[in-house]
Order: C-alpha cells, then sequence, then structure tokens
C-alpha cells in the first residue's frame, strides 16, 4: 500500500521531501480502516488529481456514528492510541469523514 501510494503522489506531482509525511497521513488512515472498518479488514484506496491537489481515498465496510467531528481534538498527552485522524488532519491540507450504508469513506486532500 505504500509503495503504490508513494509512486501515485510522485506521479502527481509531489515533492520527494513531502513524501514522508504524506506516507504517514496515508499509514495512519489505512490502518484504522484496516483495524476498525469492518471483520473482512479489507480497505480499498483510490487516488486521483484534481488540478494540483493529490486526493486520497480510503474506503472500508465499517459504520459509526462519530460524536464530533474526528480527528479534531489532539490525543492526550502520552497517548498509545487515538491519534490517527489527528495525524492525517495535520499533515493533510483537509480531510473529510463520510459514514452510512456503504461503509466509511476517509478522504484526504494534499498539495502538489
Amino acid at each position: 500500500m505504500r509503495d503504490f501510494a508513494a509512486a501515485g503522489a510522485v506521479r502527481s506531482g509531489m515533492a520527494r521531501e513531502s513524501l514522508a509525511d504524506f506516507l504517514v497521513a496515508v499509514n495512519e488512515v489505512a490502518t484504522n480502516a484496516v483495524t476498525h472498518g469492518h471483520v473482512t479488514a479489507k480497505a480499498v484506496l483510490r487516488m486521483w488529481t484534481v488540478g494540483r491537489t493529490l486526493v486520497v481515498e480510503i474506503h472500508d465496510q465499517g459504520r459509526w456514528t462519530p460524536v464530533e467531528v474526528p480527528g479534531q481534538t489532539p490525543p492526550a498527552p502520552y497517548a498509545t492510541s487515538g491519534m490517527g485522524l489527528w495525524v492525517a488532519r495535520m499533515i493533510s491540507s483537509d480531510i473529510t469523514v463520510e459514514t452510512g450504508a456503504a461503509g466509511t469513506f476517509i478522504t484526504m486532500f494534499f498539495k502538489v
């Protein structure tokens, strides 16, 4: 998954010095999708560009009802979990979370 994402990011024009942070964000969201998404532990990663923005969508079969917009609040000091969406939000230029009957879609946007 990381190789696929890295290759797509480079093809889209992402600077090599931005690649490591980009991969952290993608890895955090993909790990959440596989860990929490559904008992099948499958997730789908899609990437495309819109102008100078790389769009990364990770979809899983899981559904949940967030109490607040996920990833808005930083994790507590010394937290060992619960920071994936917050980290992804800090690294990406924008992130959206949609959940419903079709599962959960996390879409991240990165300037390239």
